[in-house]
């Protein structure tokens, strides 16, 4: 996954330290998942929906990667440079 060109009102960007990418997010509002209350856009494959369900904080995500039968895979990803946009 690496940075989405796409973003739908973003919110910020981070970049992520072990491979250094940048990702953009912006506020979930999907409805689904309150307790990511934030949307990482990544390039995805064909019918991707082009977004990761997430938890943004200063420093760290948490980031929904997958799905499986006992619910969301969540992995924790160490950030860098993250900075908010101007309202």
């Amino acid at each position: 996954m690496a940075f989405w060109t796409h973003t739908k009102k973003p919110i910020g960007r981070f970049v992520e330290k072990e491979v250094g990418n940048y990702f953009e997010y912006s506020v979930n509002e999907t409805g689904m998942f309150p307790e990511y209350p934030h949307l990482v856009w990544v390039g995805g494959l064909v019918n991707d929906c082009g977004y990761r369900y997430a938890n943004v904080k200063q420093t760290v995500a948490y980031i929904a990667v997958d799905e499986n039968d006992d619910g969301l895979v969540v992995e924790k990803w160490n950030l860098k440079q993250n900075r908010k946009y101007a309202a």
